[in-house]
């Protein structure tokens, strides 16, 4: 017998949430169930429910940023056990077997890989996301939140600490080196935090000097208005690493001169058009890159790096009746930093 859950749910093309009951498949040998407590709010599930990146299946709950407890296990299931604090992040299952998932990079899975929500199971079944207080995952998909991390502000680590920390990592973020990260907003944050932790002289930088104490709160040596040209000036040539976690359309010649020789730029935001690029901004043998999450073991790495530096996402929490005022609010700007949804709220009032 299928597990009936309450969620949030869009049910149709520019609706407003609703609380649904959801199906979650029976335990297969290898599956875990897992009692969400805190599902993060993540700018994806809002493009995606407003269909900004094309059309989507109705209804959809959305939801990648999910923490819990296991709850049950299947009969083959070797890596957690009931009462374990487990998150679930962008996926929740590969094929195993490419040379991508053989090399811990599931998120690149040829098969593909599925995603947590607005993708389809291989058995063809519509997965759905974490706005629920029960999801059904194989043991792979899941990883182990460490005692010393709360839940609620572990959860939004599963998709935007392991974006801000996957680039961080593979471009080499450490002491010795300078690092900016453009946007201190959901993910910007915690790439502040990040690199901080793996010892790199770090700088917000966002459009004024309104987040310049938050910055340096958050560990950074210090602050930039993309605003100020001065400022630009001042800092042209002395980065070897910037992070963009924003989704606009940026005059990227401007940041790319803030690029020493060698220096990389990482996008890990998506703006809806492109960006307009100089051959002349790769003179100093510049390079721009992009990143798309991490794999599992990675996922898990991360994790445990935040659990060992005391790195937490910086959040408010709200009901389950709120996610709608959340979801224009995060548009605007208005959060400081991640939103979590209380899970035990959803059908409270319903």
């Amino acid at each position: 017998m299928t597990t009936s859950t309450p969620a949030l749910a869009v049910t149709q093309a520019n609706g407003s949430f609703e609380t649904i009951s959801l199906e979650r498949r029976d335990l297969r040998d290898d599956d875990i169930l897992i009692d969400i407590k805190f599902a993060g709010i993540c700018h994806s599930d809002i493009h995606t429910v407003r269909q900004e990146w094309g059309d989507i299946t109705f209804p959809i709950t959305p939801g990648h940023e999910i923490a819990g407890i296991v709850a049950a296990v299947g009969d083959g299931v070797t890596k957690y056990k009931v009462g374990d604090r487990v998150g679930v992040g962008c996926m929740v299952d590969s094929c195993g077997e490419c040379e991508n998932c053989k090399n811990d990079h599931e998120q690149f899975c040829t098969k593909p890989a599925v995603f947590t929500y607005n993708s389809l199971n291989y058995d063809g079944e519509r997965a759905q996301g974490g706005y629920s207080q029960q999801i059904v995952v194989t043991e792979r998909f899941a990883c182990r939140i460490p005692d010393s991390l709360e839940l609620d502000v572990a959860a939004p680590l599963l998709c935007a600490g392991i974006t801000t920390y996957s680039p961080l990592k593979r471009w080499g973020a450490r002491p010795g080196t300078k690092v900016g990260i453009v946007g201190v907003g959901g993910l910007g944050h915690l790439g502040v935090r990040i690199a901080s932790a793996m010892g790199a002289q770090v700088y917000g930088i966002s459009r004024s000097m309104a987040k310049a104490e938050d910055s340096e709160k958050l560990g950074a040596a210090g602050h930039i208005a993309s605003s100020d040209a001065g400022a630009f000036k001042a800092h042209a040539r002395s980065f070897d690493i910037i992070l963009n976690t924003v989704s606009a359309d940026l005059p990227m010649n401007d940041y790319m001169r803030l690029l020493k020789p060698f220096g990389v730029m990482v996008n890990v935001g998506l703006p809806s058009g492109g960006y307009e690029l100089s051959p002349r901004s790769f003179g100093g043998n510049t390079a721009m890159a992009g990143s798309m999450i991490g794999g599992i073991a990675e996922t898990q790495e991360m994790l445990d790096f935040c659990a060992e530096h005391g790195i937490g996402a910086t959040i408010e929490k709200i009901a389950a009746a709120d996610v709608d005022a959340a979801y224009e609010r995060v548009v605007a700007g208005d959060v400081r930093y991640r939103v979590v949804i209380d899970t035990a709220t959803i059908g409270a009032n319903a």
